[in-house]
């Protein structure tokens, strides 16, 4: 695991490319502290710092094959290397370590770009290849580790995050404003944009080749993986459970490969309870190092089914409390961390795991990817829900609008009201964007209120992604339409930036099983009724797993990794809100209307509405502004 940056010039001499890009590196050394390797050559500034996992003692990078024509700067682990090592080696190549990166190199010698679809794991990569002065640029399939890049009076620059392009000479900050619209809606800036001008992310599956004799003509990005959800499987469902269990013994055996500490994020849901019992079948349990996080909230705490779990296969269990005084502690350099703002709280919470796991161990294995997969979110049944909804007639909507703003207003997690109010805001919307609408927190008609600066506002731009995803899904079946785009925007965009940052910050490398290759496309082709059977979610999961795990852990609701914000906003953090919302510092950053801003935090400091999310959107946007912009 490691993090990448480097640039591409004509401009400056080769000892000035060295000082530059190794000022580049310098802000990522959290993603890789273990040590840093570069190569300045021609255009070429290349840099990465490691965090070893494999291959200590000869993984360094770049890495070239035998003539040192092709090299490569690498970021992640290629979980089937050794696989793809013999079939390289009996073709004649000759490898010189034994780490998974120089596999890649390899890969790309023998079969081009078209070596992408054989990896299975998680990356992002700058391959060079001097002869053809090209440079390759990809990421997985599912986006677990990122790449940005930009190119800005002659120079192309890429990195791992943001922050490495603000050491180079030529890089100039601007607010991408149609990214803070979209950001405001989803709570995070969906790729390719990023939320700063001129500056791009590759989007997860995709990948482009840089000539290096024209680094002004930068290519469209080009995808080399989609989800597939057709033909389906003509199986029995005991065979599906079976086939289930099979895949994910091997996507966790695969994932157990390190020479360093590796343990597992245990919340005691169903999906992580799923990863510590195929840990257990592959080791003796008592290796099995478990952290999990307790709130002092019990709507929000979760402790007691991890417990549960690492008593009932006996693991080496630790858990660790946050509580306001904690969260206040850690805010600071998490909001310091975050160079794009990204508006999902539960970072906190998986801060403070990875930094209490990474005490213990460097590599965690987790269950992210299980509830888009198998449908196991609470807007797949409210999608349900809604198809039925919206034949009942306007005068019963119109009641059942005025019922829900009668309810009282709770702070707990995911309260009744709150899923009322929800599932409310999005029936207001077409279905194309329901499911965004749902999951974020300033609507069109919201942000034309809240936005001084005059940005389109329409649902096509702020939407965008997943409008097209709806048009250009390859899904045939309304359910699946619903979990590619999941897959697509929440998934790829929330949960996996937020596990990649949180963990890197603290220098912990996290795996996710769900997210193996061969696990998301035998799931994609199961028909529907085995994912969601009425409004019961992740049926098959479940019956896959009832002969492994207690009963209570397969049938308990989900619960989610919040945190309870919205009761700190009224005391602990509401002397921060005050200040960074001043009436006059908002009217003078000249962003958002002053009156309006004031309108959210009062309803929500008198209790009227439950504000947490728009409050949280903001806050995190004005953090990131003050850390990076200004």
């Amino acid at each position: 695991m490691c993090g990448i940056a480097g640039f591409i010039s004509t401009k400056f001499s080769e000892d000035e490319k060295l000082s530059v890009v190794k000022a580049m590196n310098d802000p990522i050394r959290h993603r890789g502290p273990d040590e840093d390797g570069y190569f300045v050559k021609g255009p070429y500034a290349m840099g990465m710092r490691r965090l070893s996992i494999i291959d200590l003692s000869s993984g360094q990078q770049p890495i070239f094959n035998e003539d040192r024509s092709i090299g490569i700067v690498f970021n992640g682990e290629i979980y089937n290397y050794l696989e793809l090592k013999d079939i390289l080696i009996k073709k004649g190549h000759a490898f010189r370590t034994h780490s998974d990166t120089e596999t890649v190199v390899h890969l790309y010698e023998e079969f081009g770009t078209a070596m992408l679809d054989r990896l299975n794991g998680m990356f992002a990569m700058a391959l060079f290849d001097l002869k053809k002065q090209t440079v390759l640029f990809a990421v997985d399939r599912t986006g677990k580790k990122p790449l940005y890049y930009t190119y800005q009076n002659g120079h192309f620059l890429f990195g791992s995050e943001p922050k490495s392009f603000f050491a180079h000479p030529e890089f100039r900050k601007e607010l991408n404003l149609h990214a803070l619209s979209q950001y405001l809606a989803h709570e995070y800036v969906p790729a390719p944009e990023s939320i700063y001008q001129k500056v791009r992310k590759i989007p997860p599956g995709h990948y482009f080749t840089l000539s290096t004799s024209a680094l002004d003509q930068v290519p469209e990005t080009q995808p080399y993986w989609d989800l597939r959800f057709e033909p389906k499987f003509d199986l029995s469902q005991d065979e599906c459970e079976e086939r289930i269990r099979e895949l994910l013994k091997k996507a966790v055996a695969r994932r157990l490969m390190s020479e360093v500490p590796l343990g597992v994020f245990l919340s005691g849901g169903l999906d992580s309870s799923t990863v510590v019992a195929m840990m257990a079948e592959l080791m003796p349990p008592k290796n099995i190092k478990s952290f999990s996080i307790a709130f002092d909230d019990p709507s929000f705490d979760e402790s007691s089914y991890a417990r549960q779990i690492a008593n009932h296969f006996g693991t080496d269990h630790r858990e660790e409390t946050l509580s306001p005084s904690i969260m206040l502690d850690i805010f600071p350099a998490v909001a310091q961390a975050l160079d794009e703002p990204f508006a999902d709280s539960s970072i906190i919470p998986t801060y403070l795991l990875s930094r209490f796991t990474r005490k213990h161990v460097t590599v965690a294995l987790g269950g992210d990817g299980g509830d888009e997969l198998f449908a196991g979110y609470d807007t797949f049944p409210a999608h349900q829900l809604a198809r039925f909804y919206e034949k009942v007639p306007g005068f019963i909507h119109s009641m059942v609008h005025k019922t829900a703003n009668l309810l009282p207003v709770s702070t707990d997690n995911v309260s009744f009201d709150f899923k009322v109010k929800k599932f409310l805001s999005g029936m207001n919307h077409p279905k194309e964007v329901r499911n965004q609408v749902w999951l974020g927190t300033f609507s069109p008609e919201v942000q034309h209120e809240l936005l001084v600066s005059p940005i389109d506002q329409s649902y096509e731009r702020i939407y965008s992604q997943a409008i097209s995803l709806q048009k250009n899904s390859p899904a045939k079946s309304y359910m699946d339409h619903v979990v590619y785009s999941y897959f697509k925007t929440y998934l790829m965009n929330d949960i996996l930036v937020k596990v990649d940052r949180a963990s890197m910050m603290n220098s912990l490398e996290v795996r996710a099983p769900f997210l193996d290759k061969d696990v998301i496309e035998f799931v994609c082709r199961l028909p529907d009724h085995l994912k969601i059977k009425g409004i019961r979610t992740k049926y098959i999961l479940k019956k896959a797993m009832a002969k492994k795990l207690p009963m209570n852990i397969i049938n308990r609701p989900k619960k989610g990794f919040g945190v309870p914000i919205s009761g700190w906003f009224k005391k602990e953090l509401k002397p921060l809100l005050l200040d960074e919302f001043s009436p006059d510092k908002i009217r003078r950053e000249g962003l958002f209307n002053s009156s309006v801003v004031e309108r959210i935090l009062g309803e929500h400091f008198a209790g009227k509405k439950d504000n947490r999310k728009e409050i949280w959107t903001l806050l995190m946007f004005q953090m990131w502004k003050k850390n990076y912009l200004n």
